[in-house]
């Protein structure tokens, strides 16, 4: 019977294709809407992990994700130095300075200023230059994205002048910084040299990094620094899932891409329903006969449930394939870089075809199951 299933299935090919396309589609759209909104959400906190050395933020107790920064006391520094378990603790500033370039094309940038004597914070990844060159007076080092924001079509080189705010700064380095959310050059800086960057104020301390000594988990070293100086810690991973968290609560990210994805569950289950029970239509003869001939509904209906998962298996091949290719064509474009393919994704898309399929079966069985066997033979 299983070879007749698939037989009543492929007899007509137009049919066949037009239902593992609606099913191909559908999973290419599910899987490719759920890996950009990954990859969106990934990159509000990328600037966190790019900051391999410190487990540990420490930041005003108002600060919800990393580019809300109010500014901390410089005392601030030495009070979390002071808590027991610390290691270490080192300063960072971010600004957001103006960066003209010789041509005169302006950008706004995403300034990092590390600690001086420690260089913590700065870029491991390197594609120019070294990150060690952020000693030498005026140096910057800028990520590969940025240099292509402010330099389009050029190639790269080190030794450029940029001008930030009226400082003429040398590019030393270009990194492969993750992307950030809002995709402005990201520029490393040492701190001394980043706050003149950007203006002087009366506070510049955005955040203190800590990391815990041995024997102390990050998770406790948070606990004893909020409790000791009433400053918000947060280790690396939760500081992350801040951001991402704030993202959701406070942008249109989910419910712009969920209509997305519901729309393709939507139109994948029509079109596939519709598909799929004009072929039962076009086979009901053939249904109907083996009513005739004593075949039982459930094996039937086995018969049914095995073409909608055969159109379904391969549909969600091929959508899964387009998908996969997609994210190698643009995975290492500047705009889309840092795309992800989650297996969460596509298992979710899988889940969502397997709905879709059997929607489909449900509506060709209730029309089989009601056919009567005497149909056959009426002329």
């Amino acid at each position: 019977m299983r070879f007749i299933a698939l037989r009543m299935l492929t007899a007509d090919r137009s049919k066949y294709l037009g239902l593992v396309f609606a099913i191909a589609f559908c999973t290419f759209l599910l899987q490719n809407q759920s890996s950009i909104f990954a990859g969106i959400l990934r990159r509000t906190g990328n600037q966190i992990s790019d900051v391999t050395e410190a487990s540990v933020w420490v930041m005003d107790p108002k600060t919800e994700y990393f580019e809300q920064t109010k500014a901390l006391k410089d005392t601030d520094l030495l009070r979390v130095r002071g808590v027991a378990g610390v290691a270490w603790a080192v300063r960072l500033f971010k600004g957001n300075p103006i960066a003209k370039t010789e041509s005169g094309k302006y950008a706004a940038t995403t300034m990092i200023g590390i600690d001086d004597d420690t260089l913590v914070g700065a870029p491991r990844k390197m594609l120019l230059g070294r990150w060690e060159d952020l000693q030498k007076p005026d140096g910057v080092i800028v990520d590969r994205a940025g240099y292509q924001l402010l330099y389009p079509g050029e190639p790269e080189r080190l030794g450029r002048t940029i001008e930030l705010n009226d400082h003429r700064v040398t590019i030393v380095g270009i990194s492969d910084a993750a992307a950030s959310f809002l995709s402005l050059p990201i520029m490393h800086a040492r701190y001394s040299e980043a706050v003149q960057f950007q203006g002087q104020e009366r506070k510049q301390l955005s955040y203190v990094l800590a990391q815990p000594s041995a024997g102390i988990t990050p998770e406790q070293l948070s606990s004893r620094i909020e409790n000791a100086t009433g400053l918000r810690a947060r280790t690396t991973d939760q500081f992350r899932w801040d951001c991402i968290r704030y993202y959701l609560k406070n942008t249109g990210i989910p419910v712009n891409f969920g209509i997305t994805i519901f729309i393709a569950l939507v139109v994948g289950t029509v079109v596939a329903g519709q598909t799929f029970y004009l072929f039962t239509i076009d086979n009901l003869r053939q249904f109907g006969t083996l009513k005739a001939i004593g075949v039982a509904d459930r094996t039937l209906v086995g018969m049914i449930l095995l073409q909608a998962l055969n159109a379904g298996a391969i549909g969600f091949a091929i959508g899964t394939g387009m998908e996969v290719t997609f994210v190698e064509i643009f995975l290492h474009k500047i705009a889309t870089r840092g795309l992800i393919l989650l297996w969460q994704s596509v298992a979710i898309a899988a889940a969502c075809i397997v709905f879709v399929v059997l929607i489909a079966s449900w509506l060709s069985i209730r029309r089989v199951l009601k056919l009567e066997a005497a149909t056959v033979f009426r002329s």
